[in-house]
């Protein structure tokens, strides 16, 4: 069976209408046999009979021309029967059948019905002038006479009506399908994370129900995300102010050094944890796609990497330098795997990307303790921490779930594997858009 519900759609009303078609052809024909049997009958017996009274009628010079006119204007034939005549039958069709009964009630048992005689082919009945007679002749009709033109009359109407069905057929399934097409699109940017654009709330009874169902689900979607965001942002940003008080009053009451720096790393990790916080709400604030040198975006941050003394292979494929993407999103998807990289892995060995087909693949491998598969899923999901042990560093948790949306919002995904050489990849994979 075909995959969408356009095609199994059309297929089954296909179906029916070439299975109704073939079932009223199979009546029509089963039904057609018998009138047709008794026209042809009645006209082999009409035929007969003309003959008998036209021979009887006129006078015993008069009847070869007569039986030269029959052969002439109506194509019927006279010719006395042989013993030795080659008779080829009938065939031992229904139609056949009706049409020999129907000749022999007509014309009276001793009558024959060949398709052939002789070699010659045609609608051949045999008769007596007289009951009494022992002389036989044979009535040569045309074969047409004998025979159901039904194929050729009506195939060309059956296949203009199969034809109208399959189009009507077709119009059905498709709008059928359409609303459908459309609401798996939107379902498809919602769980992209973003606001797809209402649907028509038009149509069918049960279409528009489900139309102004999802329309209202996505705007309140929309809304608590937009409130999360908001107050995500809004507590981050009012955490920052005492936390910069904090960090005045250590530098000047505090005289113990070790304490002062103490207090300060924990300040620094308050406020990493905020900056997580706040790029978690901002992740999907309506950055536009534009037309980015992802090459030289990539080059840019291994430039800053390598200034904070973090070393690591960098290799950029051809083809990265006019790519339709959000170039502030994936700085931060990119920083983020680095930073996941550094903290819990030892280090990134190396950043790579190429183009694969339609995607542009971004992967960064590290030689960490790497991530059980059993939980790569999981720590995809906002404020999840793997407890084993890529490391004992604390963090927020929400890492990954930003690289995740990030991906979501250019049509991918990020994917976590585990390394050959030990430690972990993590591949973020974009649909590629040439701008």
């Amino acid at each position: 069976m075909p995959r969408s519900l356009l095609a199994r759609t059309f297929l089954l009303l296909a179906l029916l209408v070439l299975t109704s078609t073939a079932g009223w052809l199979a009546l029509f024909s089963h039904i057609d046999v018998e009138p047709r049997a008794r026209e042809a009958a009645t006209t082999a017996s009409s035929a007969v009979n003309l003959i008998r009274a036209s021979i009887f009628a006129a006078s015993p010079r008069k009847r070869p021309q007569l039986l030269a006119e029959f052969s002439s204007t109506e194509g019927i034939r006279l010719l006395p029967a042989e013993e030795n005549d080659v008779i080829l039958p009938m065939p031992e069709s229904r139609f056949h059948q009706l049409l020999r009964e129907n000749l022999m009630t007509r014309l009276g048992e001793q009558t024959r019905i060949a398709a052939e005689v002789n070699g010659e082919p045609g609608f051949w009945v045999s008769f007596r002038l007289n009951p009494r007679d022992a002389d036989e002749y044979w009535l040569v009709l045309p074969r047409e006479r004998a025979s159901r033109n039904f194929a050729a009359r009506w195939l060309s109407w059956v296949v203009l009506a199969v034809g109208l069905a399959l189009v009507v057929a077709w119009l059905i399934a498709s709008r059928i399908s359409r609303p459908l097409k459309a609401f798996a699109r939107s379902a498809q940017a919602l769980g992209r994370g973003q606001t797809p654009t209402p649907l028509p709330e038009e149509g069918t009874e049960e279409i528009r129900a489900l139309a102004t169902a999802f329309n209202t689900m996505a705007h309140d979607l929309a809304r608590h995300e937009k409130d999360r965001s908001e107050v995500l942002a809004g507590i981050s940003h009012d955490l920052r102010t005492p936390l910069t008080r904090l960090r005045l009053e250590i530098e000047m009451s505090v005289s113990d050094t070790a304490a002062q720096q103490g207090m300060s790393a924990d300040i620094e990790q308050m406020e990493a944890v905020i900056s997580q916080f706040m790029d978690y709400a901002r992740t999907e604030s309506g950055e536009p796609p534009s037309r980015t040198d992802l090459a030289a975006l990539l080059s840019t941050l291994h430039e800053r990497q390598h200034a904070i003394g973090r070393t690591f292979a960098l290799s950029l494929a051809p083809g990265l330098e006019a790519v339709l993407l959000r170039p502030k999103a994936i700085n931060r998807a990119v920083v983020n795997l680095l930073d996941n990289a550094w903290k819990y892995g030892g280090g990134a060995s190396s950043l790579e990307a190429v183009h694969h087909g339609n995607e542009i693949h971004i992967t960064i491998t590290d030689r960490g303790p790497g991530i059980p598969e059993s939980e790569q899923e999981r720590l995809k999901r906002p404020f999840t921490r793997l407890n084993t042990a890529r490391t004992d560093v604390t963090g927020t948790g929400l890492g990954l779930a930003i690289v995740e949306r990030i991906a979501r919002l250019h049509d991918g995904r990020l994917e976590l594997l585990p390394n050959p050489g030990g430690g972990l990849i993590a591949r973020l994979i974009l649909r590629r858009e040439v701008a």
